[in-house]
């Protein structure tokens, strides 16, 4: 963690927040391309503060929760906004409502389609059994 001018401010390097999120600097440059961090700049060197640690925190966890781009961005976007944090809230809870019942979805399609590999799997092990017999 770097300081800057106002010493109780900290700041961070793109390797400081690589280094404790476990992602590279490309994909924090990615999330910057992206509109999520804003770090100011001192010639070519990035200095992130705070504020770009938190977005870039919520967004590796919105990513990590499978949420598209537009999804994260609208999320992170609603807390500039206002001092009151209900209607982010709200929506939040209706983001993480829709990608539950989504992944309720995937769920239930992944048992069907494994209940479908093991009929299908003990129809083969039938007919080898069956040759298997009459040789």
């Amino acid at each position: 963690m770097s300081q800057t001018a106002a010493p109780s401010t900290p700041t961070f390097a793109i390797s400081d927040l690589a280094r404790e999120f476990g992602i590279t600097p490309r994909t924090i440059r990615f999330w910057e391309d992206q509109g999520i961090l804003s770090p100011e700049r001192e010639g070519s060197k990035r200095i992130f503060n705070r504020r770009d640690r938190a977005r870039l925190k919520m967004a590796l966890r919105g990513k990590r929760l499978g949420l598209s781009l537009a999804e994260i961005k609208d999320l992170i976007g609603m807390y500039e906004s206002t001092e009151d944090e209900t209607p982010q809230l709200l929506e939040c809870l209706r983001v993480m409502e829709k990608r539950r019942a989504a992944l309720e979805q995937q769920r239930e399609d992944i048992e069907a389609m494994l209940a479908e590999i093991s009929q299908f799997e003990q129809q083969c092990e039938q007919e080898l059994t069956r040759r298997n017999a009459k040789k």
